[in-house]
């Protein structure tokens, strides 16, 4: 993607720290954009010191950073005339902490109207919560998402990696490019008012649609895949774990040929009518979800995860080994399925899974059918 810089000449300033907001302006810098990142002269952003360092870089790289110190007027005017000349500005500082400075929307829209100014806060910039501080796994609890992993009467359980966070940065990013694109047409730039929160339910949308239109809380299922089929799930190998996912009749029928089961689909225990009497698509269904994801069990365990993955897909059912993130990169890597991009700051490299997509000029196939 070197080549690939649609955002050339777009001028971006960065008041933003740790995740989120890095996170977001460091797809506009892949993008081609000019990223100026204002640091404190406090020892900067967080995230440069400890553990953090090979985060810094992969969120950082490619942006110029700047130590300002807000509080001193000739630093603020460096700041203000940054400001004039940019075409967005992405604060994700504490809601109101820039207004004191004369760096608001308001008075840097007088400047430049011509500027998208993104805020990024935990709970938003208008109504009670706007003061409150948030973090990544706070944000989980109070929107629910820590209540939709594990099963019925369990304690709540958090995403092991910081979502909220990630999906807040890429919420971000699409904003400004939208507004961006709207100044094309008119000149003038917005004002994007981004949350934590708001975030969080875009990561949950069927469920957030569901509790404000039905009040309708998610049942929690565990490892169980979306549609509610039993045999979407995880189960156990001789080897460690795959998730199954046979979603309709179709696949589990298939799935079942691959297992060595085929009787599983005639057997009214489990299927009244038989898996394939036909109908219209739809999830699957069984007469006792329990007892047909026990038979499932034990027909899976005699194989090895692997294996497994591999006779499923040649049938066309997704079946994936349960992976270390470290297994899959390796996998993915030398399976052609992910391009590494290396990023450096310093003495510092970070080798990066790029920004979730690959662009070439046309179909590197030719578009020839499989």
């Amino acid at each position: 993607m070197t080549t690939f810089k649609p955002l050339a000449g777009i001028r971006v300033l960065d008041f933003t720290h740790v995740i989120a907001g890095p996170l977001a302006t460091f797809h506009l810098a892949q993008l081609g954009a000019e990223v100026v990142k204002i640091e404190n002269r406090n020892g900067g952003d967080v995230m440069r010191r400890g553990n953090g360092r090979m985060g810094f870089v992969a969120l950082n790289a490619g942006k110029r950073c700047i130590e300002l110190d807000l509080s001193d007027a000739g630093d603020r005017d460096q700041a203000l005339e940054l400001a004039r000349e940019a075409d967005v500005l992405v604060d994700s500082l504490r809601p109101g902490v820039l207004d004191r400075f004369g760096l608001g929307d308001g008075p840097l829209r007088a400047l430049n109207p011509g500027l998208v100014y993104c805020a990024i806060s935990g709970w938003g910039n208008t109504g009670a919560w706007r003061d409150r501080p948030a973090y990544d796994h706070v944000v989980q609890a109070a929107t629910g998402m820590t209540l939709m992993a594990g099963r019925e009467g369990e304690p709540p359980v958090k995403t092991g990696f910081p979502v909220v966070d990630a999906g807040t940065g890429l919420v971000a990013a699409m904003a400004i490019l939208a507004a961006l694109r709207e100044r094309d047409t008119t000149g003038l730039g917005r004002y994007l008012d981004v949350s934590m929160t708001g975030a969080a339910l875009q990561l949950m949308y069927p469920f957030a649609c569901q509790a404000l239109t039905g009040r309708v809380a998610p049942p929690r299922v565990g490892n169980q895949g979306y549609s509610g089929s039993p045999a979407a799930d995880l189960f156990a190998t001789q080897d460690g774990w795959v998730a199954l996912g046979a979603n309709t009749p179709r696949q589990l029928a298939a799935a079942l040929g691959v297992l060595g089961r085929a009787d599983i689909a005639r057997d009214p225990r489990y299927f009244d009518p038989p898996l394939d009497a036909g109908g219209p698509a739809a999830f699957l269904r069984a007469s006792d979800p329990a007892a047909l994801r026990t038979a499932l069990a034990g027909a899976i365990r005699e194989w090895r995860a692997a294996d497994l993955e591999a006779a499923c897909a040649a049938v066309g059912v997704a079946c994936a080994k349960v992976r270390t993130i470290v297994e899959f990169v390796d996998d993915a890597m030398n399976h052609d399925a992910l391009e590494s991009v290396m990023l450096s700051d310093g003495d510092c490299s970070v080798l990066s899974p790029g920004l979730g997509y690959r662009v070439h000029a046309s179909r590197p196939d030719g578009g020839a059918s499989a």
